[in-house]
């Protein structure tokens, strides 16, 4: 088993710091919130005073962070953690950021002999708590070998997406996409109950045809279609329309990058910021099915 530093405990990093402790695993977190360090220690995690401890003889310093300029300060800024990791050590951020932010802090941290990979996630809070989150990895291949030590810990599919960075375009691109399905479905589902349809026949009728699609199937945004999708339970996330906004603002900062042509994730991001600006950013992503059944 390995010793691990986990720094971030919120909605995500806390149940994946959990189930780190739960493989046996030596694990000390460090996070800004003493309550949700007082929760891991009765996890059987130990706690760090400071940042820094957490790379203290550690074989794995795991991360996940609200934005790129965290990750940025806590690894390469004034006191950073580059100036307290080992060479042995492996660092792993799981944190949604930009690619160049993640690119930067690996050769920062490579210049000075530390292994870096960029792991963002996909699977959401109810992934995290049961340990199947999938990882979408950055890096050497030697490095994402070592990373595959303890990734399936925490996650049931592991991907080598490529060079660092890497990880970060894939996980945006994945997302983008996502929010395109979950507002055509739901724009489909309004239009089929404006016409007098079951939301629940139509659902089916799509389902074994050619819109047939993940939202559709997994995670339907149509209340009591799917007795467990979040959008049955007052659209509780789940995943935050806050995140999945960030998430495409990341995607068209990536798509200027490269002159890509995204008008739909443009759309996407636009609509999700709608929702942002009506109190909706807490809510779940699926709730996107409101701004076309409140009329």
């Amino acid at each position: 088993m390995a010793k691990i530093g986990f720094i971030g405990l919120g909605n995500m990093g806390g149940p994946m710091a959990c189930n780190l402790v739960k493989a046996g695993h030596s694990v000390t977190v460090f996070d800004l919130s003493s309550d949700a360090m007082a929760h891991l220690a009765t996890q059987g995690a130990q706690t760090a005073s400071d940042v820094t401890q957490v790379c203290e003889g550690a074989d794995y310093v795991i991360s996940m962070l609200p934005a790129g300029k965290h990750v940025r300060a806590i690894y390469c800024g004034e006191n950073g953690l580059i100036n307290h990791l080992d060479t042995t050590t492996l660092v792993i951020d799981c944190s949604t950021i930009d690619a160049e932010s993640a690119q930067f802090v690996g050769k920062t941290l490579g210049d000075a002999g530390v292994k870096f990979v960029d792991a963002p996630v996909s699977g959401g809070v109810a992934g995290a708590a049961a340990a199947t989150l999938t990882f979408i990895v950055g890096g050497s291949q030697s490095d994402f070998d070592s990373a595959n030590s303890v990734l399936p810990d925490m996650g049931k599919n592991i991907f080598h997406a490529g060079d660092i960075g890497a990880g970060q375009v894939a996980k945006i691109c994945n997302n983008m996409l996502l929010s395109i399905l979950m507002a055509g479905t739901s724009e489909a589902l309004q239009m089929g109950i404006d016409h007098g349809l079951d939301p629940k026949v139509l659902s089916e009728i799509m389902l074994n045809s050619s819109g047939r699609n993940w939202t559709l199937e997994l995670y339907n945004p149509c209340p009591d279609v799917l007795e467990n999708a979040p959008s049955s339970n007052d659209y509780k996330p789940g995943f935050m329309v806050d995140l999945m906004a960030k998430d495409l603002g990341l995607a068209q900062q990536a798509a200027q990058q490269t002159n890509s042509a995204t008008p739909m994730g443009a759309l996407a991001k636009n609509l999700y910021n709608l929702m942002q600006n009506q109190g909706k950013g807490s809510e779940d992503f699926s709730a996107i099915f409101k701004l076309f059944s409140e009329k």
